[in-house]
């Protein structure tokens, strides 16, 4: 597997900054749209046919309610993922990167106590992670899809249920978390996104990786370390 890019969310949306490798198979939604494009959109859907019409606009219209929703979560990265599977089709995923307060002055106190009771067997579907960026756990489960109210016959032909990975990591100094998440409704392929969750999550770090490549040009070649070698190893 390859990474296609080092992501980072806008800098005035999260302090301290984190970057990580986002694998290939997956596309970033625009969480952030310019007005500008909205209105291209909007313009262009003016010359449609009546009923394709009609359809644009629900489409558009559950485009931005989503993204509303995603910033009102403070989801910093959505990702739909495509991947071919055994049998000659495709799987798809929902990658997401959010953070998220916690109660206190350190998220690391909160990760430590997750990670503990995760160890100890106290936390079912919990188990802790030791990654280059620092201590963190990884949460999984199997829960039922959600529902659309509105249109039924959409959510008859939705899958029951899907499989929802969790791995949360410690800002430094701050009280927030880094939550890395992945969501599919191929449950056969949930240990093949585990992975991927796992080789996402060994990618993140604090370090801007720009200023980090300009340090090392005055160095001598030598072995990868930390998130260089973790990305090197996960992703190619």
């Amino acid at each position: 597997m390859t990474v296609s890019e080092v992501t980072t969310a806008p800098q005035d949306t999260r302090k301290p900054s984190f970057w990580y490798g986002l694998p290939v198979g997956y596309v970033s939604l625009d969480l952030h749209p310019p007005a500008e494009r909205l209105m291209g959109i909007v313009n262009q859907l003016r010359g449609l046919p009546e009923q394709e019409l009609a359809e644009a606009d629900r489409a558009l219209r559950l485009y931005t309610g989503i993204v509303s929703l995603l910033n009102t979560n403070r989801v910093q990265e959505c990702a739909l993922g495509v991947h071919p599977d055994d049998h000659g089709g495709f799987t798809t995923s929902v990658f997401t990167v959010s953070t998220m307060l916690t109660a206190g002055n350190s998220s690391k106190l909160v990760v430590a106590g997750l990670a503990g009771s995760a160890a100890d067997g106290g936390a079912e579907g919990m188990r802790p992670l030791d990654l280059p960026c620092g201590v963190g756990f990884l949460a999984e489960k199997r829960s039922p899809a959600p529902r659309s109210s509105r249109r039924p016959e959409v959510s008859d032909a939705a899958p029951s249920h899907v499989w929802q990975g969790t791995v949360a990591v410690a800002a430094p100094s701050t009280p927030e978390l880094i939550v890395l998440q992945v969501v599919t409704p191929h449950l056969d392929s949930a240990d093949a996104y585990r992975d991927i969750l796992l080789g996402i999550a060994r990618t993140l770090t604090f370090t801007d990786p720009a200023r980090a490549a300009a340090g090392d040009e005055d160095r001598e070649p030598e072995a990868p370390t930390g998130a260089a070698a973790a990305m090197r190893n996960d992703f190619g």
